[in-house]
């Protein structure tokens, strides 16, 4: 019986790590690819890197914020310079990227600490980007996020 059980929970172990390792093979290289960028998007939200905030966000995104507010890219990159908005860490703890020609699709769950008009704000995000694939490679267009209580 003790052979059984351990046969179980070794094959269980196995078949976890078959499926995990399928999982991540599924992801197309575009789709890590834009993983990658958004990844590299809320890095440069914590380290305040403009110019890649410039590059990857284009000329006609909105941002919906999850209290409502709406930024452009101009008011949006403005705000972190003022100091009105302070990312101190934002983190993905879930990222889903869909290609459709050339717009992907990310929806995600990310943990951030960020100051917002002085208001000290740890928690965690909903989130849905849109990326539009042109000459200066992928860039956002669209973001909005949604508080979780």
């Amino acid at each position: 019986m003790k052979n059984l059980s351990r046969f179980t929970l070794i094959g269980a172990i196995l078949l976890l790590w078959v499926f995990k390792s399928y999982v991540a093979l599924s992801q197309t290289s575009k789709e890590t690819l834009v993983a990658d960028i958004e990844k590299k998007r809320f890095a440069a939200l914590v380290s305040k890197d403009y110019a890649y905030l410039n590059q990857v966000m284009g000329e006609d995104i909105i941002y919906c914020h999850s209290n409502g507010l709406i930024d452009t890219k101009a008011s949006f990159i403005q705000s972190i310079k003022d100091g009105k908005l302070v990312y101190n860490e934002m983190t993905a703890d879930e990222l889903k990227v869909r290609i459709y020609d050339k717009t992907a699709v990310i929806t995600g769950v990310c943990t951030a600490k960020v100051v917002s008009n002085g208001q000290q704000l740890n928690t965690r995000f909903r989130f849905t980007d849109v990326y539009v694939k042109r000459k200066e490679g992928w860039q956002m267009v669209t973001w909005q996020s949604l508080r979780l209580p």
